[in-house]
């Protein structure tokens, strides 16, 4: 099977070439940047190049988007060319090629302001039935991208199955009081309780949906570390994230000591990949157990193949105020 992964030069789509690579399978990097992972550089707006890369394809990844830290820094039309117009010329491509599956790779940002409850409720559960409400023009054109491949399923019967993955960029926080107040390892570790996954488990994912669409036809999966926690302690989570971590790890505090970390005070929201598991078969080797444990031991907690793809930044210029420039 030849497959086509589109953001070849990204963190994900390099180490899903990596993976290939090591498998022995064959596959076709494409981005917008040269990399040693990338095999053909254009962009996907250009419809003559996607259909010159998809010669002979079986199976696509389509990873390549613009990302929330380039709203400041590109323009709404920029969003739409890439992450929709992209999208599109993909998909009639791939149809017109004939190919077997289709695996787009969305985000939780999707879900935008449904991710925070009013001040006094509960943190929110969110799955997959929650309804997106996009906060910005990154959220509007993931959204829109997961509802053309929708529609090409429907109408052309194309498989395809959406990943919606939640934060696995090594890179810092982008808000300030966060970096202020915490160590990145220290912020890293907490969310992987609610809102992080390593990006060995992204590509794990990744490798079962390409498996697994042709037999399940269309579906969206939150791909995310599992939680720990529970939709009945949602109400005291929001509140005292800490004594709920306490009786579910009571080794955490000790060792959060001696590093001099802390547990957030409260968590608003909690993702939930419960569908991805089932209906996938996946099975994310790191949680916050898995963290812990390391921290305990003194090791990186990074898989190893996130320790190869490393950093990338997602802007050639350094900003002073921040990774990047926010809203």
């Amino acid at each position: 099977m030849k497959i086509l992964v589109t953001g070849s030069s990204g963190h994900l789509g390099e180490a899903l070439i990596r993976t290939f690579r090591s498998e022995q399978r064959e596959a076709v990097g494409i981005d917008i940047l040269p990399s040693e992972f990338t095999d053909a550089v254009g962009s996907l707006v250009d419809r003559d190049f996607v259909k010159r890369c998809m010669r002979d394809v079986e199976a696509v990844i389509h990873s390549a988007t613009l990302h929330k830290p380039h709203v400041v820094t590109h323009s709404r039309q920029s969003f739409v060319d890439t992450n929709i117009t992209g999208t599109l010329n993909l998909l009639e491509e791939a149809v017109l090629c004939g190919v077997n599956a289709f695996i787009y790779t969305s985000t939780t940002s999707a879900f935008g302001s449904a991710l925070t409850p009013p001040p006094d409720a509960p943190a929110a559960w969110i799955t997959e039935d929650v309804r997106p409400i996009p906060r910005n023009i990154y959220g509007v054109t993931k959204t829109a991208a997961e509802d053309l491949c929708e529609f090409f399923h429907r109408k052309q019967r194309l498989h395809c199955l959406i990943l919606r993955t939640s934060r696995f960029f090594p890179e810092e926080d982008d808000r300030e009081e966060t970096r202020r107040s915490y160590e990145d390892g220290n912020v890293k570790a907490n969310e992987f309780l609610y809102r992080r996954v390593d990006l060995e488990d992204v590509v794990s994912a990744h490798l079962l949906a390409l498996e697994k669409a042709g037999s399940i036809g269309f579906g969206r999966y939150i791909i995310s570390a599992t939680t720990p926690f529970t939709r009945d302690g949602l109400a005291e989570l929001r509140i005292d994230a800490p004594a709920v971590v306490r009786r579910l790890f009571p080794d955490y505090q000790a060792e959060y000591h001696r590093r001099g970390w802390k547990m957030f005070p409260g968590i608003d929201r909690v993702y939930v990949n419960e569908r991805a598991r089932n209906e996938l078969g996946w099975s994310p080797r790191y949680d916050f157990r898995a963290v812990l444990d390391r921290l305990k031991a003194n090791e990186d907690v990074r898989s190893p193949l996130a320790r190869a793809v490393g950093s990338k930044g997602y802007h050639a210029e350094k900003f002073v105020h921040g990774p990047f420039p926010v809203e």
